[in-house]
């Protein structure tokens, strides 16, 4: 999805997208919708008492927040988690440019359904799953933690449909967009949907089961800060890793995301 929304928060006055002044008390951050722009807006009071000024853009894609971000439109943006910047940077030939800085929360993937009340799996069940490569092995992993396939020996979350090697219940594996194994979870028997996902498409009371917190993925794709190499310790960029990492945050998100959104804050 290539728009770009440019969103009116009381604590910012945003004329167009990216085009504030690089004041050095004025923190501009890039964010997704939800749940990553509600958790920021909900640190502005804090970063105003210290005297900065926020605003806040949010995207409806993955790709335009790390473009902003690299051509200095943006101080941070907070959508993502590291294997991702890493994946994206590499792509677009710019490794190293920008860094992972703080680690704010966790989105499990689920198992959700709108047709059953449990994961007692029938034959021939049709499971969507995310067609990308890191949220595609995350699902397998998780349907395998289920009992519902087993994958081969040693394979971690990177796995690929071809690394099933038993399928006792010949359920049949659909993948598709990420944001579509929401969408479409009426025409399916079961979906692995992204946590941010499922807020999206309000089915959260559709959940099942979770990836477990403490899971190779929560370990792995926590979502994070990213600025540019280089202004990891700005004092702007501080302030707000120190307003995201409290106590006021973590029942933020309890409160407001269940257990679709893991905390990971405050942090050592």
């Amino acid at each position: 999805m290539k728009k770009l929304l440019c969103s009116l928060f009381a604590v910012a006055l945003l004329t167009g997208c990216g085009t504030s002044s690089n004041d050095e008390k004025t923190i501009r951050i890039g964010a997704s919708v939800t749940p990553h722009a509600e958790i920021i807006e909900s640190v502005v009071p804090s970063l105003e008492a210290q005297g900065y000024k926020v605003e806040i853009t949010q995207f409806t894609d993955y790709n335009t927040p790390n473009k902003a971000l690299l051509e200095g439109s943006l101080d941070a943006n907070y959508f993502q988690h590291a294997p991702y910047l890493e994946e994206w940077l590499k792509d677009a030939g710019k490794e190293g440019e920008l860094v992972n800085v703080f680690s704010v929360h966790f989105e499990p993937l689920g198992i959700y359904s709108s047709k059953h009340q449990d994961l007692i799996v029938s034959n021939g069940a049709k499971i969507a799953i995310p067609n990308d490569a890191t949220n595609g092995g995350r699902a397998l992993k998780l349907l395998e933690a289920q009992g519902i396939i087993d994958l081969k020996d040693g394979v971690g979350i990177d796995a690929t449909i071809s690394d099933i090697e038993n399928n006792p219940k010949s359920v049949e594996i659909v993948p598709m967009q990420a944001e579509n194994c929401a969408r479409n979870l009426q025409d399916v028997d079961y979906a692995v949907v992204n946590g941010n996902n499922a807020l999206n498409a309000n089915i959260s009371d559709k959940l099942l089961i979770n990836e477990a917190s403490e899971s190779e993925a929560a370990k792995t794709y926590a979502n994070i800060i990213a600025v540019q190499k280089g202004h990891e310790n700005d004092e702007k960029i501080q302030a707000l890793i120190q307003a995201l990492n409290s106590e006021e945050v973590k029942t933020f998100i309890e409160k407001n995301y269940g257990d679709i959104v893991v905390p990971l804050v405050p942090s050592a």
